[in-house]
């Protein structure tokens, strides 16, 4: 997402880590040429900031990394969701809100080491651009988002653990959205759909810097 708003600190820089540690086991001495990582979790939870600090430590190994934020990737834009969700009913949000074809699209063409094209929301204008990416050479796709857990081909699901209460006010930093009551009841819904899927994490990570295995 353009212009979305980010504040590193060390909770952050020791979860990647954490993440990063694990990607290199899996790697080990012989690495695949592609490897997919999903970092799932509740909204303000942390999942862009630090995909973006684990994309940067891969970095530094001479590791490439792309980073896919699947907020960018409903199928209704910014400035009709409100509506449409209003219209729809609090039990139509989850991850069907999705444009799974086009997130598959983009994973095929990461597979393959061709030129993509991928939605990116601008947060001033609430419009959605669009971003042209070569994925030649790109030897690891990040994939962050609340329904991140339903890919299911991905070599590494990372979940990030927090409470609905951390969350919310995460999300009153963040300022993308006003915090009404019906948004505060949108991410109680997505909160219930996020923790629904969590059994299909290989791990999640808290922000006490523990690392549990499921």
């Amino acid at each position: 997402m353009l212009h979305d708003l980010i504040t590193i600190t060390p909770r952050h820089e020791n979860a990647a880590r954490l993440i990063l540690d694990k990607i290199l086991e899996l790697r080990g001495e012989n690495p695949p040429e592609k490897m997919m990582i999903t970092v799932s979790g509740e909204v303000g939870s942390g999942k862009s900031t630090i995909s973006i600090v684990l994309g940067r430590l891969l970095k530094k190994r001479h590791i490439r990394a792309k980073i896919l934020d699947l907020d960018d990737y409903y199928k209704i834009p910014p400035l009709q969701r409100r509506k449409w969700r209003l219209e729809k009913g609090i039990d139509s949000i989850g991850y069907d809100e999705y444009d799974w074809d086009k997130v598959n699209q983009n994973i095929t063409d990461f597979s393959r080491n061709r030129k993509s094209s991928l939605p990116c929301v601008d947060l001033i204008t609430g419009y959605v651009d669009e971003l042209t990416t070569n994925f030649e050479g790109v030897d690891i796709l990040l994939i962050n988002g609340l329904y991140s857990l339903k890919i299911a081909d991905a070599d590494l699901k990372v979940m990030i653990e927090l409470t609905y209460d951390e969350t919310t006010e995460a999300q009153r930093y963040s300022q993308k959205e006003d915090l009404d009551t019906y948004r505060l009841a949108v991410l109680q819904r997505e909160s219930e759909v996020v923790q629904s899927l969590k059994s299909k994490a290989d791990f999640y990570i808290d922000f006490d810097q523990s690392l549990y295995h499921l």
